[in-house]
């Protein structure tokens, strides 16, 4: 049959695999291939899957691990489908998941790898200035080389629209880092930080201080997707992928980082909108029914507009909406990045929140959500939703 449809052939995540994340340049006896074999390895071996069976690889943009390396690193035998999300950065990582989906969903493969992996001390450093090459006269004239400088604007003028508060903003990466206390992977889980250290770190990008910044890591993380009917057979708890997909609203391109010429009210917004109705909609769920969530957080302002462009407050109002310790493991109402996220777990490019988000449904985070049965992955580029099997 050329579309498989029914329960049983609904996606699952049925294995994670991490390496252990440092500071970039931390990793010098591996290579990044060698970071994303190993990553994909520990995802199989969690699964109980045997290597032998992944017959698919799905990664997103800019990474330089090829599949067909990949292939003769681990020995795949019968792969048949490889893909990678265009553009976006890390924010086409949850669309990676949704190509693997596609994939099994389809019968174009059976186990998909969903896999990043970042060695930056030996290669790109992806925080370093660089020009973005479809559209270098329009941003490199006003310095814009680097991610900071790129979508300080974005958040400057929702900052301005909607009178949003510093100690507001701090909420996030206080959050992170506390929940990264409690976790034995976070680059960050001995490193305290309080209000007056946000407020007196050095201002890096206006209104972009240093602690509203993600980390640049190396290390690697994958998933491994496959069929209900087939999960049955495997030794791993099973996950669904209720949703997961791609959108963006007209205009926006390549977003912050190579164009600002959207219309206003979505610029401000920092776009999400309408993604957040494709997952919701094929989820067949709402905001109210979320229990925890995953947040890209590559600078906090994006985690306040994607709080409301993902419906948990009205637009304007998610500075209000931290400051209520809404987002706080354990008392919120919704309690997010409980990994510490970008900001002090480890910045690969999305994936580890995706990491987070499965153990979240497994009961096994280490700032766990209790009872946790839906959990949102999203960013204004791609979004998935998890729930239990």
């Amino acid at each position: 049959m050329s579309a498989q449809t029914g329960a049983g052939y609904q996606a699952c995540i049925v294995g994670i695999g991490e390496t252990d994340y440092t500071r970039r340049g931390g990793i010098e006896d591996r290579s990044e291939l060698a970071l994303a074999c190993a990553a994909i390895a520990t995802a199989a071996k969690d699964t109980g899957l045997n290597l032998n069976e992944i017959d698919g690889l799905s990664s997103y943009a800019n990474d330089e691990s090829v599949p067909w390396l990949i292939q003769e690193s681990l020995g795949l035998p019968k792969l048949r489908y490889t893909t990678m999300a265009w553009g976006g950065g890390g924010g086409g990582c949850f669309a990676a998941i949704a190509q693997a989906a596609a994939a099994v969903e389809s019968g174009a493969a059976n186990y998909v790898a969903v896999f990043r992996s970042l060695c930056q001390g030996q290669r790109k450093r992806f925080g370093q200035g660089y020009g973005v090459p479809h559209s270098p006269g329009f941003l490199d004239p006003f310095g814009m080389y680097a991610p900071p400088f790129m979508l300080a604007p974005l958040a400057q003028k929702y900052k301005h629209d909607f009178s949003i508060q510093e100690e507001q903003v701090a909420e996030i990466a206080l959050n992170g880092r506390a929940n990264a206390a409690r976790n034995p992977r976070a680059v960050f889980k001995d490193r305290p930080l309080d209000l007056d250290t946000y407020l007196s770190s050095r201002m890096v990008a206006d209104p972009f201080r240093l602690y509203d910044c993600c980390q640049e890591n190396d290390g690697a993380c994958a998933l491994i997707v496959t069929t209900a009917e087939r999960a049955r057979d495997l030794a791993g708890p099973t996950v669904r992928v209720l949703a997961a997909g791609q959108a963006s609203e007209p205009g926006w391109g390549s977003g912050g980082l190579g164009s600002h010429n959207m219309p206003a009210e979505d610029y401000r917004a920092g776009g999400g909108t309408a993604l957040a109705s494709l997952v919701y909609g094929k989820a067949g769920i709402g905001p109210q029914d979320v229990d925890t969530a995953q947040i890209y957080d590559h600078f906090t302002y994006f985690v306040l507009m994607n709080l409301e462009s993902f419906g948990f407050c009205g637009r304007g109002e998610a500075g209000a909406y931290v400051a209520d310790g809404n987002i706080r493991w354990e008392t919120g109402a919704l309690p997010i990045n409980t990994s510490g996220g970008h900001l002090s777990e480890a910045y690969i490019h999305g994936l580890n929140l995706a990491v987070e988000g499965v153990r979240q449904i497994r009961g096994t985070s280490t700032s766990q959500v209790p009872d946790a049965e839906i959990c949102l992955l999203a960013n204004s580029a791609s979004a998935a939703i998890l729930g239990k099997a």
